[in-house]
């Protein structure tokens, strides 16, 4: 992607932000029983053409790379966007595409892409806590999926299940017969989650029976790489929060930015930015290149931004003093959201272990 590409996307995808999400509606978006709302999920699937994004032509999309979708994600950690694209775009079309099932992706991906879909993806990380059973009604699947991304308004659950030839990936529909969802209360109000439990419910099974497990461990190396685009937004946004209050408020007669340990702070925050969108900007070229090292890479990234992102927006809550912890300062929001995404799809520190597994496996 060249840079011209790059920067007229970022501006597209900023202006429609700025103009559609502004702090005020991101906070009714959220505070509303879905935490999403329909008809702005309608302008970024019609206006703008995000969530067809990575789909193939074929299918209605545009088969961008993870590149230009590192874009789109970094504007929209910038603006906290409350919206299923992430589990729609990354998790659901990217589960759909590692399956390699031809008759999922037509059944699928152009739902997702004209934006009528909605997807949520359960039971990716950890060992899966449904069981699936092939009968003669087909398959039908029990067990509990905790922390669903947007798993209470999704159109389609893709759920990771035991079977008798291993873990294998299900499609199930939300009008499913045994097919509950709750609601969670969770730390980032911008981000919804749902316990999605399953009776007895009917799945259609994606791609070959026993091969969830490789899809479930190429998904989470995409879905970390992404996530860290989403922290480079944030991470940068609170950086300006900090600075632009520091030049603005005085205290003794003088900018307080003009103190040294305010000084430091952002300088600090400053760094560690420019630290993140390197580590980001490799686990994303890591995607698309379908390199080798990409779990090396998104665990790298995704260890060091989950931390940086999270210090940042605890310096600026320190940096704005007491306004920084009202409820009406958006600080908060920012702060719930780095220490959400910090814990995810598993914690810095597990990021590390991971990877020290992964580089001993390398070097044997």
């Amino acid at each position: 992607m060249t840079t011209t590409v790059a920067d007229d996307l970022r501006a597209s995808v900023r202006g429609f932000l700025e103009s559609a999400v502004p702090e005020a509606e991101v906070r009714r978006i959220a505070d509303s029983p879905s935490g999403f709302d329909a008809a702005l999920w309608g302008r970024l699937a019609g206006e703008l053409g995000l969530t067809g994004l990575v789909v193939p032509e074929e299918h209605g999309g545009s088969r961008a790379g993870f590149a230009e979708l590192g874009v789109v994600l970094e504007e929209m950690g910038w603006a906290l966007l409350p919206a299923p694209f992430f589990s729609t775009v990354v998790l659901g079309a990217g589960a759909l595409l590692l399956s390699g099932d031809a008759g999922a992706q037509a059944a699928h991906l152009p739902g997702i892409a004209s934006g009528e879909l909605r997807v949520a993806v359960g039971g990716m990380t950890g060992t899966p806590t449904c069981e699936a059973v092939a009968g003669s009604r087909g398959w039908l699947i029990d067990g509990t999926a905790e922390g669903v991304l947007d798993g209470a308004t999704a159109d389609l659950l893709l759920v990771f299940a035991t079977c008798e030839g291993g873990t294998s990936l299900f499609a199930v529909r939300a009008d499913a017969p045994g097919l509950s969802r709750r609601p969670l209360r969770t730390l980032d109000l911008t981000r919804r989650q749902a316990q999605v439990s399953l009776h007895a419910t009917p799945a259609t099974l994606i791609g070959s029976q026993g091969d969830g497990e490789r899809i479930a461990a190429a998904l989470l190396d995409r879905a970390l790489a992404g996530q860290t685009a989403e922290q480079v937004g944030g991470a940068k946004r609170v950086l300006e929060m900090a600075t632009e209050y520091a030049r603005t408020r005085y205290q003794f007669g003088r900018a307080i930015g003009s103190f040294q340990a305010i000084k430091h702070r952002c300088a600090d925050m400053l760094i560690d930015v420019s630290r993140m969108e390197v580590a980001a900007a490799a686990a994303l070229a890591a995607v698309d290149a379908d390199a080798p090292d990409l779990p090396v890479a998104a665990r790298v990234a995704s260890s060091f931004c989950g931390d940086a992102y999270f210090a940042a927006a605890a310096a600026n809550i320190e940096v704005h003093g007491g306004i920084g912890f009202t409820w009406e300062h958006p600080a908060h929001l920012y702060y719930r959201r780095a220490k959400s995404a910090q814990l995810l799809f598993g914690s810095p520190a597990e990021h590390r272990e991971a990877l020290m597994t992964l580089l001993e496996a390398g070097r044997g």
